[in-house]
């Protein structure tokens, strides 16, 4: 099976691909299986088209319902990245929360010249409230973290759950982890940010189209909110105000990015492929 992958993904397992080539996604009559990471495609470009193997487990922009049109099978990689992403999401709630990133330009600066940091304050996460919009594997592995920080935690899911306005008035801390689809492009609008309390911290590790970045901008700017993200709206653009306001921790898109994680990405990417050569049965396969 031809397959063109659009970088060389980590991992002992991208040897096992017999005929792989790392190249663009142009125009090519022979590939019969490509590899990318939640890439747009254009099915019209490979006419032998097969299977789209995606590194990640979004899959919004590969343009799946084209695909399926075309007959072309699509898997992506889910489970493996849970942890990595819900400990990056720790992580920026603790340098949001806990003013960390400020704290190192400080002593950087040479701006630290007491025993204790007097004045520079932050917020306890012990007691405080964790909303969680989408208790998904990623969120409820979130969840789980919480526990150890004595946290109340509230979500959203599909069916049931706090509502999303009542979960925004709430929470100290608010973190995203639903899919981007079309009922989630742009869910926190300026209305819903304006539920969030004065000093709320929100967290985004699932995708930057989920939030109005215009709105989320100008409560950052304005200094009435906090935030750690890792995701952007037109990656890997990040909004200009954003870079020198100290209420805001970034970056860029680090949600699977461990050895450990990629790697066991891409074995399931390979696995995929060796069985759809074989005949059998995806593993994760994206069902429309």
């Amino acid at each position: 099976m031809k397959v063109l992958a659009t970088r060389r993904y980590p991992g002992p397992a991208f040897e096992e691909l017999k005929d792989v080539e790392i190249g663009a996604l142009e125009p090519r009559a022979d590939v019969e299986a490509l590899i990318v990471a939640n890439e747009p495609i254009d099915g019209g470009d490979f006419p032998a088209l097969q299977l789209v193997a995606n590194f990640g487990v979004g899959y919004d922009r590969l343009g799946v319902d084209d695909l399926a049109r075309r007959g072309v099978a699509v898997a992506n990689t889910p489970g493996v990245l849970d942890a990595a992403t819900a400990d990056l999401t720790w992580a920026l709630i603790l340098a949001a929360r806990r003013r960390v990133v400020e704290g190192d330009r400080r002593v950087r600066g040479g701006e630290w010249t007491g025993s204790w940091a007097d004045g520079f304050l932050a917020e306890e996460l012990t007691g405080s409230t964790l909303g969680i919009v989408g208790l998904g594997r990623i969120g409820s592995a979130v969840a789980r973290r919480a526990e150890g920080f004595d946290l109340q935690v509230l979500s959203t899911r599909r069916s049931g759950g706090t509502a999303l306005d009542d979960l925004l008035r709430q929470s100290d801390i608010v973190t995203i982890h639903a899919p981007l689809t079309p009922e989630t492009q742009g869910l926190l609008d300026a209305r819903r940010l304006s539920l969030l309390h004065d000093g709320a911290c929100l967290v985004n590790t699932a995708r930057g189209e989920i939030v109005d970045e215009d709105a989320l901008v100008a409560e950052l700017v304005s200094g009435r909110l906090r935030a750690g993200l890792d995701v952007f709206a037109h990656e890997p653009h990040v909004p200009q105000e954003l870079l020198s306001l100290p209420n805001v921790v970034l970056t860029p898109h680090l949600g699977s990015a461990t050895r450990q994680t990629r790697e066991a990405m891409t074995r399931i990417v390979v696995d995929n492929i060796l069985a759809f050569e074989r005949g059998d049965d995806l593993l994760t396969p994206v069902r429309t």
